[in-house]
């Protein structure tokens, strides 16, 4: 399973989810569905707006953890 480490992320630069909603302007909705591994997808814009804003590379923002 893949999924969006952005909260660890977060944790070591510092900021908060509420920082990091203000600066995606996405819903709330889709916002939290997003940050809490709840999306089926995750746009490519959405994937660039938060390498840019977190300053990280695509890799950073991914895990892959085996389900066996």
């Amino acid at each position: 399973m893949i999924k969006l480490r952005v909260s660890e992320i977060l944790k070591e630069k510092g900021k908060t989810n509420y920082w990091l909603y203000k600066q995606m302007g996405m819903s709330y909705q889709n916002f939290m569905k997003m940050i809490n591994n709840k999306t089926k997808s995750i746009q490519y814009a959405n994937i660039e707006a938060l390498c840019v804003i977190l300053e990280c590379e695509p890799n950073d923002l991914f895990l892959f953890e085996d389900d066996c």
